[in-house]
């Protein structure tokens, strides 16, 4: 990955943006597109949506959500401990202990997940999960109303870590689910633009809310009325010890990016992927699905009259966790290959199954 891109995915990924608080994330996506789209637009929910014109082929939509998991102020005792409330699907095994950061209208403020300390629970209690309404951030204040001066009910609150490079072209952080997806998507409207004129109106979306019920790909899609859809998403990893290849599949980091396939994937758009990755020597992988995935593909393929959509995901080592970790390689041949497929759209393509 190169120097430039790789310092827009760490921005992008470090800016905070738990579901329903996306805005951040937003602006950092539109100041890369600002000078690349043709028109660029947020709706009501928050989506930002950018449109490359193109010259009659169908409506071609790449999505990818830009919302994090994260925490919600929701309680202040009168010792200063403020309790919470998760935004997404978070372990309550992962959190105790922890650093996060609570995001104010002032700022940004530091804390900590409170943990009792090993000595002082009892043997028969160590293996217990502390639930998450038991759980308290300690921003080492010592009255509600030193809180209440810095903090407020409702604001969002993320773990404090960010970007890091492992060995190779490993790298680690939390929310890579799915800000990655939402850089693919930037990348690509990016890289169509300098290759020249496409057949078809080309649509980067990045959606909000995925991670509470997948609400801004449902509004977006509507709204965009696209004829084809491709959703760019994490997808499990099952190279790493205890992750049970037969329940999932063969999904390897570094191998490129997977295509999934199934009831929720257009087969002849399936085809069309396969193919061009084939032809264009970029390596990739398939899972199936045998039900609707739990991603926005799933809403996008409903939408209106229906849509021809399809899955692209990046492997991803332990997710929803503050140590999300991939290859970046497989970001770079997402991007190729998305870049390609979107070329060979044009007005005589048909996305009806026969």
């Amino acid at each position: 990955m190169e120097k430039d891109d790789f310092s827009f995915l760490k921005e992008l990924v470090e800016t905070p943006s738990p579901s329903g608080y996306e805005q951040p994330a937003q602006r950092v996506i539109r100041r890369h597109l600002e000078t690349v789209a043709d028109e660029l637009q947020t709706d009501v929910m928050g989506n930002l949506i950018a449109c490359l014109k193109g010259q009659g082929g169908p409506r071609v939509m790449l999505a990818g959500h830009c919302d994090e998991i994260g925490f919600m102020v929701q309680f202040v005792d009168d010792r200063g401990f403020i309790y919470f409330g998760a935004i997404g699907g978070v372990d309550p095994h992962l959190s105790p202990g922890q650093r996060v950061m609570i995001h104010t209208a002032k700022g940004a403020v530091p804390g900590v997940i409170g943990k009792k300390a090993i000595h002082l629970i009892e043997p028969k209690e160590r293996d217990n999960v502390i639930k998450l309404k038991q759980q308290f951030i300690d921003i080492g204040c010592s009255t509600r109303e030193e809180v209440e001066a810095l903090v407020a009910i409702g604001d969002p609150v993320t773990f404090a870590v960010g970007v890091e490079r492992l060995q190779g072209d490993r790298a680690t952080s939390r929310a890579f689910d799915d800000k990655m997806g939402a850089f693919i998507v930037t990348e690509v409207m990016k890289k169509v633009k300098r290759d020249g004129p496409i057949s078809s109106d080309l649509f980067a979306v990045s959606t909000v809310q995925e991670e509470i019920g997948l609400r801004g790909a449902a509004t977006s899609s509507y709204g965009v009325k696209p004829d084809v859809g491709i959703v760019v998403e994490v997808t499990h990893a099952t190279d790493y010890p205890d992750v049970e290849q037969s329940a999932i599949g063969r999904v390897e980091l570094g191998q490129g990016p997977v295509i999934a396939r199934g009831a929720n994937i257009n087969p002849v758009l399936f085809d069309l992927l396969t193919s061009t990755a084939k032809a264009e020597n970029i390596p990739f992988q398939v899972i199936g699905v045998p039900r609707a995935t739990g991603t926005d593909a799933n809403v996008m393929q409903l939408s209106r009259g229906g849509v021809a959509t399809a899955l692209l995901g990046i492997p991803l080592r332990y997710m929803h966790t503050p140590v999300e970790t991939l290859a970046l390689s497989d970001l770079d041949n997402a991007i190729l290959l998305l870049a390609a497929v979107v070329k060979r759209i044009g007005p005589e393509s048909s996305f009806v199954p026969c």
